[in-house]
C-alpha cells in the first residue's frame, strides 16, 4: 500500500516525538483523518470542542511541558478559529506549531466553498514560517522547519495542506535541482555574553547598594543561580506574572507578583531600588519599574529582539539565563544583608498577613479572595495552576504560594478570556500523573469553559491521575471590567454588559459524569476544596462569591489595602462608594500628565 502525503505527516510528527495533535474535525482535513485511522491514532488526536480550544490546550501543553505543541483544523472557519490561541502562543513565546486544511488547488482562486487565503490570514500570527504544500517533495522540509522554527524561536509555525494534496501519494526529495532534503530535530544551546560584557555587567550590580530583580518566564531554568544571586547581592526578587512559577514564594526576599494585579512589596522594592537586574522578562509596564535615571540597569534575554525594552538599561545581555549568570556569579562582590534586605523581608511577612486579613473579611455571599487564600495551603507541591482573565487572575497572582514543583500560567500578553479550562486538560495530556487546577470566572465559563468540560469527560479515565478541578468565581459579573469602570469612568456598572445568567455549572458537571459541588456559604469552602482534590474524577466547584471585594492597586499602601475590604460590605454603600472613588483617584494618579505611572487595568502582565 502506498504511502500518502497524509500518512508521512503523520510518521515526521511521529519521529518529532509529537505525542498530541488537539483538534476538531472537518473535510478540509478528510485525509488527515483517515490517516490518523491507519496509523492507529498516533499521534494521538484530542478531540477538541471547537478549533480555539484546540489552540489553546496545544498551548497548555506547550507551556507545561516545555515540547512543542500542536493543533489541526480544517480549511475557512476550522483555521479561523484556531487564530485566537494561536496568538495567545505567540505573545506568550510558546512553541506552538498549526496544521490547516485548504481547498483543492484546482479550486484556488475560484472563491469556492470555505476558501478563505491563509497564507494572508497567517501571515501575522505565522510570521515566523507559513507555508503551502503543494507537492509532496516539500515534505519533510516544510514539517521539518515548522517545528525547529517554532522550537527555536518559541513562537507559531503554520503548515497549510491543500486537501487533494493530503490524498496524493508521497515521495521524497531527490538529489537535484530545485530540491530540498531535511534532517530531523533541534539543536539544543544555551549561548552566553561576551566576557566583557559580563564584566560590565558585574560592575553595574557590584556599585549598587539597593539591588532589586525581576524575573519573568525566561529564568525559569535558572532557579539555583537566581536564588544565589540574590543572596550575593542582598537583593529582593519580584515575578512577573508569567514567571511566577519560576522561584518558590517561600523564599523570604520574593515579593511575589509585580504590576496592577501584583504585590505592594513589589511595588516598593522597584520604588526604592538604585540597581535593577531583569532576567527573562519582557514585562512591558515600565511605570511599575524604577524611575528613569533612579536605578542602573541590568538585563538578560535569550532573545536578541527582545533586550533594551521597557527601560533604558546600561547594559544588555543576550544570552541563556542559567549559562548567563553561571558566568556572572564569580565576578558578583557579596554585599552584607543589611537595611535593605531586612526591608523587603519585613514588607513580605507583612504582605502575607495583609492577604490573610482581607481573606477573613465577611462578604456576601463568599469573599472570593477566602475562596483562593485557603486554597493556597492545601495545594499539592506538584500541582499544575492556571487562571483564567479576570478578576480570578488577581486572587491567582495575590493568594497562592508557589513552592515546589508547583508549575502555573495565565494568557500574559493577549489576556484573553477562555484559555484557563483548556489549559489544564493540556496541561493533563502532558502530565497525566499530575493534579491540574483552573481558577475562572463566571464570564469565562460561559464564554467555552462549559463545552470543554465535556472533552474532559471525554479523555479524564486515560489520565493516570484523574485530579482535574475546575473552580468557577460565579458573582453573576464580568467583574474585572466592572471594576475597570468604576475607577476609570468613574460609572458603578453597566447591566446590560456586565450581568451574567446565573448557571448550574456543578450540575452540568454531574450530568456528564463529572463531580460538582456548588458552594455558597464562607464555612463550606475548605471542605469543598478538600472534597475535590480527594475526588476519583475531574471536579467543578461553584463558589458563589461577591463581586464587590475590590482588586486594590498595589501601589496602596498596606494599611488600606487592608481596611477596604472590611469596608465594602454590603450594606454600607456609603463607605463602600468612597472607596471605589478612592480606587479611582489611585490609578488616576497613574494616569498621563498625573505623576509618572500609569494604569492599564485591563492588561495582564507578561512574561
Amino acid at each position: 500500500m502506498s504511502v500518502k502525503v497524509s500518512d508521512y505527516v503523520l510518521q515526521r510528527l511521529r519521529e518529532w516525538d509529537v505525542e498530541h495533535v488537539f483538534s476538531y474535525a472537518g473535510d478540509g482535513i478528510n485525509g488527515l483523518l483517515a490517516a490518523w485511522e491507519r496509523a492507529d491514532n498516533k499521534p494521538v488526536f484530542v478531540q477538541a470542542r471547537h478549533e480555539e480550544m484546540a489552540a489553546f490546550e496545544a498551548v497548555g501543553y506547550a507551556k507545561f511541558s516545555g515540547k512543542v505543541g500542536v493543533c489541526a483544523a480544517t480549511s475557512g472557519p476550522g483555521a479561523i478559529h484556531l487564530l485566537n490561541g494561536l496568538y495567545d502562543a505567540k505573545l506568550d513565546h510558546v512553541p506552538v506549531v498549526a496544521i490547516v486544511g485548504q481547498t483543492h488547488r484546482s479550486a484556488m482562486g475560484g472563491s469556492y466553498q470555505q476558501e478563505v487565503d491563509l497564507m494572508s490570514l497567517y501571515k501575522d500570527v505565522a510570521s515566523d514560517f507559513c507555508e503551502t504544500v503543494t507537492v509532496p517533495e516539500q515534505l519533510p522540509n516544510v514539517l521539518d522547519r515548522a517545528l525547529r522554527t517554532a522550537y527555536a524561536r518559541r513562537t507559531v509555525t503554520a503548515v497549510i495542506l491543500p486537501a487533494d494534496v493530503q490524498e496524493l501519494d508521497y515521495s521524497p526529495p531527490t538529489h537535484a535541482f530545485k530540491m530540498v532534503p531535511s534532517s530531523l530535530g533541534v539543536a539544543s544551546y544555551a549561548p552566553v555574553p561576551a566576557d566583557e560584557d559580563l564584566t560590565r555587567a558585574a560592575e553595574v550590580l557590584n556599585s549598587g547598594e539597593k539591588v532589586a530583580v525581576l524575573i519573568g518566564q525566561g529564568a525559569r531554568g535558572a532557579r539555583a543561580e537566581v536564588e544565589e544571586l540574590a543572596d550575593v547581592l542582598g537583593a529582593g526578587v519580584a515575578k512577573a506574572l508569567l514567571g511566577k512559577d519560576a522561584l518558590s514564594d517561600e523564599l523570604p526576599y520574593v515579593t511575589g507578583a509585580i504590576g496592577l494585579l501584583g504585590t505592594r512589596p513589589s511595588y516598593e522594592l522597584m520604588r526604592d531600588c538604585d540597581t535593577l537586574l531583569v532576567v527573562g522578562s519582557s514585562f512591558p509596564y515600565s511605570q511599575f519599574l524604577p524611575e528613569f535615571g533612579q536605578a542602573r540597569a541590568v538585563q538578560i534575554d535569550i532573545d536578541p529582539h527582545m533586550v533594551g525594552l521597557r527601560y533604558p538599561f546600561e547594559v544588555n545581555l543576550v544570552g541563556d539565563a542559567r549559562a548567563t549568570l553561571t558566568a556572572l556569579l564569580p565576578q558578583l562582590t557579596r554585599k552584607k544583608h543589611g537595611a535593605w534586605r531586612k526591608k523587603i523581608e519585613k514588607d513580605t511577612a507583612r504582605w502575607w498577613e495583609v492577604m490573610e486579613g482581607r481573606a477573613a473579611v465577611d462578604a456576601e455571599p463568599i469573599n472570593p479572595e477566602y475562596v483562593v487564600h485557603a486554597l493556597d495551603a492545601l495545594l499539592p507541591d506538584d500541582v499544575i495552576l492556571a487562571a483564567d482573565s479576570g478578576s480570578a487572575a488577581n486572587w491567582y497572582a495575590r493568594h497562592l504560594r508557589m513552592r515546589g514543583t508547583m508549575r502555573g500560567s495565565l494568557s500574559g500578553t493577549l489576556a484573553t478570556m477562555g484559555p484557563g479550562v483548556p489549559y489544564v486538560i493540556g496541561a493533563k495530556f502532558a502530565h497525566p500523573e499530575r493534579p491540574a487546577l483552573a481558577l475562572v470566572g463566571d464570564g469565562a465559563m460561559q464564554m467555552n469553559g462549559m463545552a470543554e468540560l465535556i472533552t474532559a469527560a471525554k479523555y479524564w479515565k486515560d489520565w493516570r491521575n484523574p485530579q482535574l478541578i475546575i473552580a468557577v468565581l460565579n458573582n453573576l459579573d464580568l467583574n474585572q471590567v466592572t471594576w475597570e469602570m468604576r475607577a476609570m469612568s468613574g460609572a458603578p456598572q453597566f447591566l446590560p454588559s456586565q450581568a451574567l445568567p446565573d448557571v448550574p455549572y456543578a450540575d452540568f458537571a454531574r450530568s456528564i459524569g463529572l463531580g460538582g459541588v456548588r458552594v455558597e456559604k464562607p464555612g463550606e469552602v475548605e471542605g469543598a476544596w478538600r472534597t475535590a482534590l480527594d475526588a476519583d474524577r475531574p471536579f467543578v466547584l461553584d463558589f458563589r462569591t461577591d463581586p464587590a471585594v475590590p482588586p486594590i492597586p498595589p501601589h496602596a499602601d498596606l494599611d488600606q489595602i487592608e481596611a477596604t475590604a472590611a469596608a465594602i460590605v454590603k450594606g454600607d454603600s456609603d463607605r463602600g462608594g468612597m472607596i471605589r472613588q478612592g480606587i479611582k483617584a489611585k490609578i488616576q494618579e497613574m494616569l498621563p500628565g498625573h505623576h509618572h505611572r500609569e494604569a492599564r487595568p485591563a492588561a495582564r502582565d507578561d512574561e
